[in-house]
């Protein structure tokens, strides 16, 4: 019989994974701020957090300085900054809600231009999925819509409240791209009814798209997918103003080599039923008595 194994005492092994543990966390340590730090003193160490890319250390700065010094032009910086810190530190419900509070406070400030323009980058990057950039993909239009709505909304403030401010072209950029986005999740939700048969959805979402996005690259798409319900339904004469609409907007347009395709289809099957059903009414002639 094998000797009992002696059974080590771990008490020194916790001991020293507890003091690591600690060591650790104090290197993270925010310093202590002196009673006698002057306003310029804690914006200086805010900055420097900012500097290195140490944003919570920076937030905390931002935050202790405006609680210290609620007043004048460095608590108002303070705000603006705290802003980028969160957003930089890839909290962007935190930037949002500190954007939205330095747009209540000071609504005719200078640098509120700035403000609009951070809850903006802030919506949209809330709106990014981690998967999707992990994978390689920025494709917002295959997701909830109300985040892109939120982003796309404050970037339409800030093009339309502050049009020579210098982040206006770049807004317009964001409009731009977000509106695209939610036209192809239109367009993806319209091809899902479709696929069910529920032509009468499709054609609602496919106008939809028309009427509300009328510059986004999927319109191509919702006049397609009227085209080709309108054909689906029998709906001939909606169909044509469809196919016109198409035509003269995207003459190469790959829905109207669909669209034939379909009618081709639908008229051969009407052919088909037309024979079987002649057959039909052959068979079912009693002869003569």
């Amino acid at each position: 019989m094998a000797p009992p194994t002696t059974m080590r005492n771990p008490f020194p092994i916790i001991l020293m994974l507890l003091t690591v543990l600690l060591s650790g966390c104090s290197m993270f340590k925010t310093e202590e701020i002196p009673e006698d730090a002057t306003v310029e003193e804690i914006y200086a160490m805010a900055q420097e957090g900012m500097a290195n890319g140490n944003w919570g250390v920076a937030v905390e700065r931002l935050r202790q300085l405006e609680a210290k010094y609620p007043y004048g032009v460095y608590a108002e910086q303070a705000q603006l900054d705290t802003i980028y810190a969160y957003y930089r530190n890839s909290e962007p419900g935190l930037a949002i809600a500190a954007a939205d509070r330095f747009i209540k406070l000071h609504p005719t400030h200078e640098s509120v231009d700035y403000a609009y323009f951070l809850k903006g980058q802030a919506s949209y990057e809330e709106d990014k999925s981690n998967w999707g950039v992990f994978l390689g993909k920025d494709d917002l239009s295959d997701r909830d819509p109300t985040l892109t709505l939120n982003a796309l909304n404050t970037f339409e403030e800030v093009y339309t409240r502050f049009p020579e401010s210098q982040y206006a072209p770049i807004a317009r950029e964001r409009i731009r791209y977000l509106t695209n986005s939610l036209a192809k999740h239109e367009v993806a939700v319209a091809r899902y009814y479709q696929s069910k048969d529920a032509h009468v959805a499709a054609v609602n979402r496919a106008k939809g798209i028309v009427e509300q996005y009328p510059d986004a690259a999927a319109v191509e798409d919702a006049l397609g997918l009227l085209l080709t319900s309108y054909i689906a339904m029998g709906l001939y004469d909606l169909a044509d103003d469809s196919r016109r609409v198409l035509e003269l907007n995207f003459p190469d347009s790959k829905y109207l080599v669909e669209a034939d395709k379909l009618s081709r289809g639908i008229s051969q099957s009407d052919q088909d039923e037309g024979f079987l059903s002649s057959l039909r009414n052959l068979f079912r002639r009693q002869p003569a008595g």
